[in-house]
């Protein structure tokens, strides 16, 4: 699974909005502590706001609140808003093949198997809130299954 930029620096901004519970934060200082344009943030504030993650307001004290307490928004309501699942059963319907649709719509098991990833992903990031993303890497919670095994971690670049 893999992470667009806007659900990085999304997550990110959210966090930092948590930080400041309460406190108004600028798309200027957002931009700042995230290393990311002006522009690029009044981005991804404007997806966060339509999805109901944060209010703005405006004026000369304005800037943008998380619209719940950091506890009430949980990672995976925020990946959603961000960019989505990793799995859309929809995608079956998209076929981009030779054929009109895919030759394998009524039995899938590769279209099983993400289902129980989607299943797996959403079980931990919805029982994480932006509240427990402020606490630092030791601290964080571990989801280990006693059953799970490491996966080798592959370069994407071509040798």
């Amino acid at each position: 699974m893999k992470l667009s930029t806007q659900e990085e620096y999304g997550l990110r901004c959210l966090l930092q909005m948590a930080r400041h519970e309460g406190e108004s934060v600028t798309i200027a200082e957002l931009a700042r502590s995230e290393g990311l344009s002006v522009p690029n943030a009044a981005k991804i504030l404007r997806v966060l706001r339509k999805g109901g993650l944060v209010t703005a307001t405006r004026g000369q004290a304005g800037g943008y609140l998380l619209a719940r307490a950091a506890s009430e928004i949980n990672v995976g309501e925020a990946l959603a808003v961000l960019g989505g699942r990793l799995y859309d059963p929809r995608f079956c319907d998209k076929h981009a093949g030779m054929e009109a649709s895919c030759q394998h719509l009524t039995d899938c098991s590769i279209r099983s198997v993400w289902r129980l990833v989607q299943g797996a992903v959403d079980q931990v990031l919805g029982r994480l809130s932006l509240r427990d993303l402020l606490r630092n890497e030791q601290e964080m919670p571990t989801f280990q299954s006693p059953n799970a095994v490491s996966l080798p971690v592959v370069s994407s670049r071509a040798s």
